[in-house]
């Protein structure tokens, strides 16, 4: 499969996840084990001191570590996240927000992952999250 493809499956899976869709997170590019995603950011997305909110950058970066571990499931296994946690380095006041995770060590049980979320205006790019989580490797129930 290429990576095209890839970036077409990841598109659709993200497109049927309703709450990816209506934060509005989009997958842009797709590698085994390595998924980076976008948001626009929009007022909606802010809490009431007008920084992006946490549990946005949480969201994001959960289902886009969970998408990297995905990228090396086996065939009919599915991606669940079993711990997540977070650090907020700074506020996040920006255009857009660009997420990048990786698996840090894929296993037949468990993946272990880990994200950097970047808030970005024009030409500045500034780290305000990381991200490590725990994927269980499950299977589908009948």
């Amino acid at each position: 499969m290429t990576v095209a493809a890839d970036l077409d499956i990841a598109r659709t899976i993200f497109a049927s996840a309703p709450f990816m869709v209506e934060l509005g997170v989009v997958p842009t590019v797709v590698g085994a084990g390595a998924v980076t995603t976008e948001l626009r950011v929009e007022r909606r997305h802010t809490q009431h001191t007008g920084v992006v909110h946490a549990g946005v950058m949480a969201s994001m970066a959960d289902h886009t570590m969970g998408a990297a571990a995905q990228t090396l499931a086996p065939a009919g296994r599915w991606i669940l996240t079993a711990e997540l946690k977070t650090s907020l380095l700074r506020p996040a006041r920006a255009e857009r927000l660009v997420c990048e995770a990786r698996v840090l060590k894929p296993g037949r049980a468990l993946s272990f992952t880990e994200a950097e979320v970047w808030a970005v205006s024009a030409h500045e790019r500034t780290l305000v999250m990381k991200a490590s989580a725990t994927m269980a490797v499950t299977a589908p129930k009948a």
